[in-house]
């Protein structure tokens, strides 16, 4: 009736209802008295757990201050009988009575004891360790800091994974491996490193007749092991390596978990897993909001709405949150979904819709479904074209399982209307400015509206954030300064920032500051907000020194959603290290927030305010000037990252960036990889913002030189509509060769999705205006194009004729990586045609230009041509010989379609020489690829592989699909 939970975050739960704590320090008291319950703990060992080794001035009344909230909330449970807790002190210690049963890590640790009793049967084993990991709901000890939080964290940690080993093992001995397949492995995409859950998970996939996919796992491991660790996988995990290659496994007991240290995970489910996520199961969910407080009303509703899903079993459950900007919806929709991660074991998708951010930067809803498709492991090879074919795939990866899917910041109902699930099981959460009728009319959506917060509560939150004896101090600032603020907790938590930063600074001087405030934000959609607001924002503004309220206006220019270090420095026209120390004061005082991997962003008030105050305080020619830089910024970057996936120059080289504008350091193809990724949907509001500024050429340029990420990709909607305002650009100027490059990229796009007459009439246009301006290189790209295009046709002749075009222009422009290309494409086109000593010589020769300018892609591509033709030839050794570069070059680059299309092949030599084992391997490696890429069986490669080895569906394809020299 009373239970203690560490093992998540902690919580006390009385009479099947959770009790608020208190703060993290109290949480951690209490954590520190529950680990060792029924033993008194010294006061001083309990300051070392909650403050550390360095304690300050004050730690010892903080600690009778919490002790004394504690022993208040312990006399709480007395109603709870037998089972109530009680907090006592004895002999300069304190002792927290309960029954061990009662706190969830010794109940853990009971049925992880009782399981490895002797005698017991393997059933009974696992249905203990069922139990005992079922205690587990997210981080152990969640969101509490500490060198001792971390070290009971670390080696709960390893107890946890112990007892999951066991536990699959139990399962796998008692003629259930299948139930341990998908939650080991979810754990060992969490941890791995972890040696007996590689072993475990093999066991279980060789016991369940999948001894393929158990190589798979151990060949992936050993690569892990030896990149990051440098060594090799343990004794144990090579000899189950070597039985399964045998063919035969003997059973044993689990072994404990190893040395390496065990990063924090969400738990597995100990239940059978649905068929697998072509990745693992998405956990998106943001940072939770400190101090959050309230909302009992709004927290219930949500709770009814949960527990009615189970009556609703052929129903999506919708629940759509409104209320004006800065009340706290996405606080509490992201509070209540942390709460109810549990009930949704199958993941928590999250985006942010940016329904009413400033300067129209709205994401699509192709733009959200995308990033769904991609946050489910699907390939981009998998994803299809157009947006109803990729919505129909993600509510396909819905079906059947548990997901919650929160849709944040949304505009309207047509924005979210084809992010919904469309399955039973599925919860879709959605907040909005905006009170989305038409979802309850047509979709049977649940409303819940979010009001300002009650005056009570406005005092909670000061009193969370600036403590209780301040704020007990002057009740009378205190009622004020809630007042004023409205009830609004953006408002209450700026008020609250600069109160703590000022700490000598009377409240009372707080509301007389409100109490005077004459001014309002207009700039806000729908007057939504008081002047009060606009008051308290302009304290954080005005405590800035002057370089950073500078950053702050000037960044009301981004184009968001947010920015990284070296955009804001290109924005500011300063150093990277001064902007760095100005993003950290704009942080501080609350008007700016650090997103992961160091990137910022506001909150659209916010951004409001400073696009406001730019537009106020600094002339055209400054706002001018740092637009420009910005752009600078990122059009250089762009241009350099192209030129990492691509090498080959520019059809139009560009003008030199204005002082200030560096572009970012990038070396390598993975580091542009990674940068296109991060700065996707910044790029694409610019392609769709730099025409307002003035900047047309930045237009095209930037939408040139994101075709080749997009296309790569699969990303044809962003590549149409990014070329369609280029197109406007360009044509708005009379750009001829800006004309061009968007007509190359909307040829590109209907190209891809297979609208050949489309395509081709964008092409000739663009072949058109390339020759106009006497652009060999533009021109040499549109013939490649158009060449692999005649040859998708079936028209090799016509193909061969633009090829050889192609490389003309490309000698006339001096584009030796373009020569390359073109040269491995005639090559390639003259195999097909069966002239295979000519088309050897051409491949040949394009090997050296490949090399020269670092080209690692099309070296594959080329390695890979000259296989098949030695391997038509009847040369297999050295086809042997080919096929294996392409396929080191292919992993080297991240190609995994090609590198597992390169070891069918070579499997298909290995086979036809006689050499019956390292064909086998090569395709097994080659069925591990497609099963990551998540290939359907149908799809040709993966089809002709499971023919090969022996196990293909009734249609299988009769031969591994083999990739085309790459097109760009």
């Amino acid at each position: 009736m009373v239970e203690l939970r560490l093992l998540g975050p902690v919580e006390l739960s009385v009479l099947g209802r959770t009790t608020e704590v208190g703060p993290p320090q109290r949480r951690t008291v209490l954590a520190a008295l529950a680990v060792d319950t029924g033993r008194p703990v010294p006061a001083d060992a309990l300051i070392r757990r909650v403050w550390g080794t360095d304690p300050p001035d004050g730690a010892r009344r903080a600690l009778h201050a919490h002790v004394a909230r504690l022993r208040r909330l312990c006399e709480q449970t007395e109603d709870a009988g037998p089972s109530r807790l009680r907090l006592v002190r004895r002999s300069g210690a304190y002792l927290l009575e309960a029954r061990a049963d009662q706190v969830d890590i010794h109940r853990f640790r009971q049925l992880a004891g009782r399981a490895r009793e002797p005698g017991r049967t393997d059933r009974a084993r696992a249905a203990l360790l069922r139990e005992a990991l079922g205690l587990w709901h997210g981080e152990p000890l969640a969101g509490l800091d500490g060198q001792w939080a971390a070290q009971v964290r670390e080696a709960w940690r390893r107890q946890h994974v112990d007892a999951a080993v066991a536990w699959a093992q139990a399962e796998s001995r008692g003629s259930d491996p299948v139930a341990v397949i998908g939650p080991l492995t979810e754990l060992l995409d969490a941890y791995p490193l972890v040696e007996p859950l590689t072993e475990a998970l093999m066991r279980a996939l060789h016991a369940a007749g999948r001894s393929a996919e158990a190589l798979d796992c151990y060949a992936a491991v050993r690569k892990r092991l030896a990149e990051e660790l440098g060594t090799d996988p343990g004794a144990e995990l090579r000899k189950v390596h070597e039985a399964i290659l045998r063919g035969g496994l003997a059973e044993s007991v689990a072994r404990p978990v190893s040395a390496v240290p065990v990063p924090a995970a969400a738990p597995p489910r100990p239940a059978a897993a649905a068929a697998a996520w072509p990745g693992t199961a998405p956990v998106q969910l943001p940072m939770g909001v400190r101090g959050f407080i309230g909302r009992g009303a709004e927290l219930a509703q949500l709770e009814d709405t949960l527990a009615s899903a189970a009556d609703q079993p052929s129903a999506v459950v919708i629940t759509a949150v409104s209320g004006t900007a800065g009340v706290g919806k996405t606080a509490l929709a992201v509070h209540w979904a942390r709460r109810a991660q549990r009930s949704f074991p199958d993941g928590q998708l999250y985006v942010n819709l940016r329904g009413f951010a400033p300067g129209g930067s709205v994401m699509s809803p192709a733009e959200a479904v995308r990033g769904f498709l991609d946050a489910l492991g699907v390939p981009p090879a998998r994803i299809p074209a157009g947006l109803e074919a990729q919505v129909g795939l993600y509510r396909s990866l819905l079906a059947g399982r548990r997901v919650l899917v929160v849709l944040d910041n949304a505009r309207d109902a047509e924005q979210v209307r084809p992010l919904l699930p469309g399955a039973p099981g599925c919860l879709a959460l959605i907040t909005s400015r905006r009170s989305l009728t038409g979802l309850a009319a047509t979709e049977g959506a649940q409303l819940l509206t979010v009001g300002m917060l009650a005056a009570e509560e406005g005092r909670e939150l000061l009193v969370r954030r600036l403590g209780v004896e301040r704020v007990t101090a002057d009740p009378d600032a205190v009622r004020e300064i809630v007042g004023r603020c409205a009830g609004l907790p953006l408002a209450l938590a700026i008020v609250a920032a600069r109160a703590a930063a000022q700490p000598e600074l009377p409240l009372a001087a707080l509301a007389e500051e409100l109490r005077l405030a004459d001014r309002r934000l207009d700039a806000l959609d729908g007057g939504e907000a008081s002047s009060e607001v606009r008051a308290v924002f302009s304290w954080s503004y005005q405590a800035l020194g002057p370089d950073a309220a500078r950053l702050f206006r000037l960044l009301g220019l981004h184009p968001g959603p947010d920015a990284g270090l070296p955009a804001v420095a290109a924005l500011a026209g300063v150093p990277a290290a001064r902007a760095r120390v100005l993003v950290a004061e704009l942080v501080r005082g609350h008007l700016l927030t650090e997103q992961p991997a160091g990137r910022y962003a506001f909150h659209d008030l916010l951004r409001a305010y400073a696009a406001e105050l730019v537009t106020t305080h600094d002339s055209d020619d400054t706002r001018r000037a740092a637009a420009h830089r910005m752009f600078d910024h990122y059009l250089h970057t762009a241009h350099r990252a192209d030129a990492l996936l691509t090498p080959r120059p520019s059809p139009a080289p560009l003008p030199p960036a204005r002082p200030g504008a560096a572009a970012e350091e990038l070396s390598g193809h993975r580091q542009a990889q990674a940068w296109f990724t991060a700065e996707l949907p910044v790029l694409l509001a610019a392609v769709e913002q730099a025409p307002a500024a003035g900047l047309y050429s930045h237009t095209w340029r930037i939408a040139a030189a994101l075709t080749t990420y997009l296309d790569r990709h699969g990303n044809r909607r962003a590549l149409t509509a990014a070329h369609t305002v280029a197109l406007e650009a360009a044509r708005h100027r009379g750009d001829v060769v800006g004309q061009a490059e968007a007509h190359r990229g909307l040829g590109l796009a209907e190209d891809r999705l297979v609208r050949p007459d489309a395509a081709r009439t964008h092409y000739l246009r663009a072949l058109e205006l390339f020759g106009a301006v006497g652009d060999h290189a533009g021109q040499a790209r549109i013939h490649q194009h158009l060449s692999r295009m005649s040859e998708a046709q079936g028209r090799h002749q016509q193909a061969l004729g633009h090829a050889h075009d192609s490389l003309a222009h490309h000698r006339a422009a001096d584009d030796r990586a373009g020569q390359s290309a073109a040269l491995n494409h005639i090559g390639w086109i003259l195999a097909q045609l069966g002239d295979h000593r000519q088309a050897l010589a051409y491949c040949r020769e394009a090997l050296e230009p490949a090399r020269e300018t670092g080209d690692l892609n099309g070296q594959a591509h080329i390695q890979d041509s000259l296989g098949y033709i030695r391997h038509r030839l009847g040369e297999h050794a050295e086809a042997v010989d080919h096929y294996q570069q392409a396929i080191d070059l292919f992993h080297q680059t991240g190609d995994r379609h090609s590198e597992a299309s390169g070891l069918g092949c070579l499997g298909d030599i290995h086979a036809a020489t006689g050499r019956p084992l390292p064909a086998r391997t090569a395709w097994t490696q080659a069925l591990a690829i497609t099963a990551g890429l998540g290939l359907p069986d149908a799809d040709p490669l993966r089809a002709g592989l499971l023919d090969r080895l022996g196990h293909a569906p009734a249609d299988a394809a009769p031969a591994p699909a083999r990739p085309r020299p790459a097109p760009d």
